[in-house]
């Protein structure tokens, strides 16, 4: 939040012969919310549970007992809720993890949508 002082003049005369008085207002600046997105792994037939639950642990920051059970998770229904984020962040992650099972030859897909 940002505070503008602006002076406002309350006389009416020019500034030749004015009194100089005025009246000093804050003008606040109302932010809005960044909007979050939930980042998602999907579940394959290749990908081992071992490797997602490194990836769990890795980019999302779970412990190993959260990211086996997001595992288990992702594997009983097909889809997994890792973490939500503001937009970069989100994308950031999504794109790590894509480059990461890349690298490791793994065709694990991970996404993010609006929450």
């Amino acid at each position: 939040m940002s505070l503008i002082p602006r002076l406002q003049r309350d006389d009416k005369q020019d500034d030749d012969g004015g009194t100089g008085t005025g009246t000093i207002t804050a003008t606040r600046t109302k932010t809005k919310k960044p909007s979050l997105y939930r980042v998602i792994i999907l579940n394959d037939d290749f990908t081992p549970m071992e490797f997602v639950v490194h990836v769990l642990e890795r980019f999302f920051a779970k412990t190993p007992e959260q990211a086996t059970q997001i595992m288990l998770h992702i594997h009983n229904s097909g889809i997994g809720d890792c973490g939500v984020f503001t937009y970069e962040i989100a994308e950031t992650k999504v794109t790590q993890v894509m480059d990461f099972a890349q690298k490791h030859q793994h065709p694990l897909q991970c996404v993010m949508e609006k929450d």
